[in-house]
């Protein structure tokens, strides 16, 4: 899959989120990488490899009345690792739509163990 067509599907993912949940997002940017830079995954203590999607900013539930004025968080999707485990174009587009709802679960302050539990429930 080209870097164009795995761009659409985030931006489809993001697009087709519940009003409820894309009208509060607010100052979020979010990115498609090749693969989590070596700072970063040496920062998690992972292998740049396994890291499917990550989180950066300041989750929502937890700015407070002078949270402003700053750049915004970001969601940043990594392809390679995430392509490498579809075995299957909609497994890949299934893993896409997975990971990119966990990181924009972490904007709204959930923690992994309450995102792998939503998961579980589905």
């Amino acid at each position: 899959m080209t870097r164009d067509e795995f761009l659409l599907l985030v931006e489809e993912v993001v697009q087709n989120l519940p009003p409820f949940f894309r009208q509060r997002i607010k100052n979020l940017g979010v990115m498609v990488m090749p693969m989590a830079p070596p700072e970063l995954a040496e920062k998690l203590g992972k292998d740049p490899s396994t890291i499917l999607g990550v989180y950066q900013g300041v989750p929502f539930n937890r700015r407070g009345p002078f949270y402003g004025n700053v750049l915004p968080d970001t969601i940043v999707i990594f392809q390679e690792p995430i392509t490498a485990l579809a075995r299957n174009e909609a497994e890949l587009r299934e893993l896409v739509r997975r990971v990119t709802i966990h990181e924009i679960g972490h904007y709204f302050g959930l923690a992994d163990e309450a995102l792998y539990r939503l998961e579980r429930e589905k």
